[in-house]
């Protein structure tokens, strides 16, 4: 049943259908869902009256309630033809549009909206000549799109085939392009008929360029499908002309030769398993095809793992420790840990390997310990740097599914060395990183576990792996970056640094040698007061690179002399490392020369091992403002104020006026200021600074100090106290004042440090003034 609007009056006043997803247009017959409950009244209201509602479309589809500003104000006014109740409560009616309308006014809001609509009177020309060929080129544009693949009804096309009105033939075609909401709206709001089917034209001129690069692709994938079964027909061919030849089939020797290598190797069962399977599937499929070289390259790796082949250990306890010995001076904890693995491995064949985590500054001989390790025990080394790892993936490898997936770190190492029980380390373990590939430390908790580790599953092998004959050693600079989870399952050793001493003996017995082989000259001659000005005048370091690097600088000044000059000079004297080092860059001894008002020597931690601070302070006139500098951050701030606070407090104790305090500022200023510094461990130091300003009496620069305080005068434990009195010792200092709750800290300390040096153990600040103010 249809309707012409000549047929019935269509009323000022309608039921206002908000519809979604679609642009209802004039002469267009479209079933139509009713759910929301105003929508249901207002067709209900529409079908009691004369059948006729106003259908205009939402600006958000998304909208289950749209109000008066969330319509477009020209719609559709439209007939309902038919209705049906659906048994899920929705109302489906079919309604056809009969002309536009405009919202003028509504009406009522509850419980539906009602509005006064204004038709919109169209003119349609159909004499004029252009208007004739632009309907003649709609259409032709339209047979045109259909031929590229358009989807449209024949019966559709016979009928705007006979429409001659341009402003019924845009509403028509419009209404079956599929156009976006805000476009078919564009085209509804246009009144003038000729511009709308220009508008109309446009759109089909963009949707016939789109289904031109529709058919391009569509024909070029086509040729390329061609072309894939042509060249497997042709090397189908290939194969049985080579058959025929008696040409020998290379693909099937290889499935032969993989075959042999799995039967031959000592694999567990359940990976022999897999790697015959993998197999069979390989023996299946084209030589040629991109999957058989996945599976190929899988079945490689099965194959080339060292499943259960290991380096025989040497279990000689007292060749390991000549080896120590040779190779490394000093470090007696880490030698001693390592031969009793080796003493425990000789009466217990089956016993798991730890997982060693040797901490200290960079240049101490963290990593060149692990080689000496392998050497004295025999097995293969293997190092990886995990510095700046942020991929998961780094250490259990890519799935198979991924194109280019490998194994993880772990097993392309084990590949390598080719045995299942290496020295494996683990280089700077603190710098791993993390972000959305995935958390690599994390990954590490499973290789680290010795409960775990006997089964690892690399995701690309699949298949678990035993690694715990695997001698683990990790490397850090410090371990606060490390995960607690990863820390716990590691044996921490503790590498601080080497003294004075150490450095003379290790750079006459391995860092002199080294130089003079590597810089082409016969074996110099260092005197001992040579070396011990290179240590204390041209480094100040824990480890030993720069030391080597200046050694090294001599070496190549001597190698330069014998190149020009034919001259060898063997012994090299104080006056000759200043000629070819140029003047010294650190001088301990005279800083810790004179005594001064207001200049603390304190001690420092960081990454790169202890350091010597001098705390300066110093007072002008002010208003009892406290100014602190040097880089500090938030915690060496507060320790500063904590200082000031009970020195105030205590000021008549020591002879100073308590006016003073409001008549001066207070400068606190740690050197270098250049570099960050923060931690609770410089209270004392910088109350002594005070002390001494406001009091007048000058500091021992011989004491070094480190402590934190506490508003009532209480000297507080603090951190990294090994590394701090090796710095004081390289520095000559004498004395040092230390919390009395560090005292159980010294007991592991060698005996060289805590012979040279004169250690207080404090519990009060009057304790550390008395030592330290003259």
């Amino acid at each position: 049943m249809e309707f012409n609007e000549s047929d019935i009056k269509i009323p000022e006043e309608l039921p206002l259908l908000p519809v979604r997803d679609i642009v209802v247009f004039p002469f267009m017959v479209i079933p139509l869902f009713v759910g929301r409950e105003a929508s249901i009244k207002a067709v209900d209201d529409a079908l009691a009256e004369k059948r006729m509602i106003f259908l205009a479309s939402q600006k958000d589809p998304m909208n289950e309630d749209p109000g008066k500003g969330e319509v477009y104000e020209i719609g559709t006014i439209a007939v309902i033809l038919r209705m049906l109740k659906l048994p899920d409560g929705r109302v489906k009616i079919l309604v056809q549009g009969l002309k536009r309308g405009k919202i003028k006014e509504f009406i009522k809001d509850e419980p539906y909206f009602k509005v006064r609509v204004e038709q919109i009177e169209e003119d349609d020309k159909t004499d004029d000549l252009k208007v004739e060929a632009l309907t003649r080129h709609v259409k032709d544009q339209l047979n045109r799109a259909v031929s590229l693949g358009k989807p449209m009804l024949p019966d559709l096309l016979a009928i705007i085939d006979s429409i001659d009105e341009p402003g019924k033939l845009a509403d028509l075609v419009v209404s079956n392009l599929g156009l976006k909401i805000s476009e078919s709206q564009e085209v509804l709001e246009t009144v003038d008929s000729v511009e709308r089917l220009k508008k109309v034209s446009e759109f089909l001129n963009r949707e016939i360029s789109i289904l031109e690069v529709q058919q391009k692709i569509l024909s070029e994938a086509k040729g390329e499908i061609d072309k894939s079964q042509k060249e497997y027909f042709l090397k189908e061919q290939l194969k049985a002309i080579r058959k025929e030849l008696g040409e020998e089939d290379d693909f099937n020797k290889e499935i032969e030769e993989l075959n042999n290598k799995i039967n031959k190797l000592k694999m567990p069962k359940d990976v022999k398993e897999e790697a015959l399977k993998q197999l069979k599937r390989l023996s299946r499929m084209h030589s040629d095809s991109a999957e058989a070289t996945v599976v190929r390259s899988y079945i490689e790796w099965l194959v080339e793992l060292p499943w259960k082949k290991s380096s025989k250990d040497n279990l000689d306890i007292k060749n390991a420790k000549l080896i120590l010995d040779e190779d490394h001076y000093g470090l007696e904890e880490v030698k001693d840990r390592i031969l009793d693995f080796l003493s425990v491995r000789k009466l217990k064949k089956d016993m798991k390997s730890p997982i060693l985590c040797f901490v200290g500054p960079p240049g101490v001989g963290k990593t060149s310990l692990g080689k000496s390790i392998a050497r004295a025990m025999n097995r293969k080394f293997l190092r990886i740097s995990l510095g700046g790892v942020r991929d998961e993936a780094e250490i259990r490898g890519h799935r198979r599914t991924y194109i280019g997936a490998m194994p993880g770190k772990i097993i392309q190492g084990l590949k390598s060395v080719g045995t299942d029980n290496p020295v494996f380390m683990l280089d700077e373990i603190d710098k791993l990183g993390n972000d959305f590939r995935g958390d690599p430390a994390s990954a590490l908790l499973e290789v680290l576990d010795p409960e775990q580790n006997n089964s690892f599953v690399d995701h690309y092998i699949g298949v678990p792996f035993d690694l715990s004959k695997v001698f683990f050693i990790t490397t850090a600079n410090y371990l606060e970056p490390i995960p607690p989870a990863l820390k716990d399952r590691m044996e921490i050793i503790e590498i601080p640094g080497y003294t004075e001493e150490e450095k003379v003996n290790i750079a006459e017995k391995y860092l002199i040698p080294k130089q003079c082989k590597e810089n082409g000259i016969d074996l110099l001659k260092f005197r001992k007061s040579a070396i011990l000005k290179v240590v204390s005048g041209y480094t100040r370091e824990s480890g030993l690179r720069n030391l080597e690097r200046n050694i090294g600088t001599v070496c190549r000044k001597v190698a330069r002399k014998v190149a020009e000059e034919g001259v060898f000079k063997k012994t090299i004297t104080e006056t000759d490392v200043v000629k070819f080092l140029g003047p010294e860059k650190f001088y301990p001894e005279d800083e810790l020369k004179n005594n001064e008002i207001g200049v603390v020597t304190g001690l420092a931690w960081t990454p790169y091992g202890g350091d010597v601070l001098f705390i300066e302070c110093t007072k002008y006139k002010g208003k009892g403002n406290l100014v602190i500098t040097g880089q500090l951050g938030d915690v060496m701030k507060e320790s500063a104020r904590a200082a000031l606070t009970y020195v105030r407090s205590i000021a008549d104790r020591y002879n100073i006026n308590e006016e003073d305090f409001e008549k001066y500022d207070i400068h606190i200023h740690v050197p270098a200021g250049a570099i960050p510094k923060d931690g609770p461990s410089a209270g004392i130091t910088m109350a002594i600074a005070i002390l001494s300003i406001f009091s007048g009496r000058h500091v021992n620069k011989e004491v070094a100090m480190t402590g934190e305080i506490t508003i009532r005068g209480k000297v507080l434990p603090i951190g990294g106290l090994k590394e701090k009195l090796l710095a004081a010792k390289r520095m000559n200092v004498k004395k040092v004042i230390i919390p009395k709750k560090n005292e159980n800290d010294l007991i592991k300390l060698p005996k060289y440090i805590k012979n040279s040096l004169k250690i207080y153990t404090v519990e009060s600040f009057d304790e550390v003034a008395e030592i330290a103010l003259i």
